[in-house]
């Protein structure tokens, strides 16, 4: 099986399978540069849906 990494929301570090409890954490990641980018992508995430026409209450 290939590695698997998970960032901790707790630690703030990136951990393996055998890390915190999976409420904790987001993931699996396939490397370790995309779990250290968690925070990151889920904020760019977060922008792109708050400015989704489709979702906006405006009509």
């Amino acid at each position: 099986m290939a590695d698997q990494y998970y960032f901790c929301l707790n630690h703030h570090t990136v951990e393996s399978e055998d890390g915190c409890r999976a409420a904790d954490r987001l993931g699996p990641y396939s490397s370790r540069q995309e779990a250290e980018q968690a925070l990151e992508k889920v904020q760019q995430r977060n922008e792109e849906w708050d400015n989704d026409p489709k979702w906006s209450d405006d009509k």
